[in-house]
């Protein structure tokens, strides 16, 4: 702590809605005394140096009134607080003036933020609401990383905290992908993995993945890389909708009399039929590479797909 006589010294005091700090009313502008000697947290009127301060005592809230002060008289000083003697009331800051005066980055509506968008505090990246962050897109606090909710990230994309990995939503992940907790492997349901694609716990090789409810040779980045897998990502997943003018069948006009003055009706291909259809639109080798998954199961396929790989399909089914 330090005191004495100090000719002036500049700063910033945060007030209530009323002008009221500590009981005692103020005014804007105003001079105002006390007769004490100053001591931090105990006797005087207390302010800040740097605006930021400030908020480490008070909400950051507009609620508040923020006024630039002089202290004319004796100051006592410790950390980040001082308290005077004598003050004066220069004058209030607005809300949106406050907001570059506490933060270097622009369009800041929190404090402390070196960064640009940041709502959050002592952020030197952008776009957090989180504090603390040097990443950007951050809700999570103390990120290096970028678009975490979860917070003490270096990595990408995490919902977990404290991983080093990217996209996890579990915690003190090394690895990336991971649901687990404490996975240094990639992809992880499980916690304490070295390995990779595991569900269950301490485990350092890459596990062997069930096919058609059967064991297999596979592991899941097997089935990842496998050109199985990129043939059937492009199976339909869509109802198909299309206007039929047309090959109407008997029934079609019966069912859908305005036709005749439409010149045609709305057609609803069924989800399974489309995928149908986009079966016996490949090639043979294209089904033979899907019928070569391990354990393929034609049953367990058409329940899962709807598709019948043995169903001969015509042309006026749709």
């Amino acid at each position: 702590m330090s005191g004495g006589a100090i000719d002036m010294v500049k700063g910033y005091k945060v007030f209530n809605s009323q002008w009221q700090c500590r009981g005692k009313i103020y005014t804007c502008p105003g001079k105002f005394e006390e007769d004490v000697i100053p001591s931090v947290c105990e006797s005087g009127m207390h302010f800040c140096k740097v605006a930021a301060d400030c908020f480490n005592y008070y909400d950051f809230t507009p609620c508040n009134k923020v006024a630039e002060v002089i202290a004319y008289g004796d100051v006592a000083e410790v950390g980040d607080k001082c308290c005077t003697n004598k003050l004066e009331i220069v004058r209030e800051i607005p809300w949106s003036k406050l907001l570059e005066i506490v933060n270097t980055g622009e369009g800041c509506t929190g404090k402390s933020n070196t960064g640009d968008y940041n709502s959050g505090f002592r952020n030197s990246g952008h776009w957090n609401s989180g504090n603390r962050n040097s990443g950007a897109y951050n809700t999570g606090s103390f990120n290096s990383g970028n678009g975490n909710s979860g917070d003490w990230n270096t990595g990408d994309w995490n919902t977990g905290n404290y991983n080093q990995g990217n996209f996890n939503s579990g915690n003190y992940n090394i690895g990336s992908w991971n649901s687990g907790h404490y996975n240094i492997g990639n992809c992880n349901s499980g916690d304490w993995n070295g390995s990779s694609f595991s569900n269950g716990c301490f485990n350092t090789k890459v596990p062997k993945i069930l096919l058609f409810n059967k064991f297999s040779n596979w592991t899941y980045q097997d089935w990842i890389l496998s050109e199985a897998r990129n043939l059937l990502n492009q199976m339909p997943s869509n109802v198909l909708e299309y206007r039929k003018f047309y090959d109407m069948r008997d029934d079609d006009k019966k069912e859908h009399p305005e036709a005749e003055v439409t010149g045609g009706y709305l057609k609803k291909v069924s989800i399974s039929m489309c995928r149908t259809i986009w079966w016996h639109s490949l090639s043979e080798d294209e089904k033979a590479i899907i019928k070569a998954i391990p354990n393929f199961d034609k049953e367990i396929f058409k329940e899962i797909t709807g598709i019948d790989i043995e169903e001969n399909i015509y042309a006026d089914k749709i």
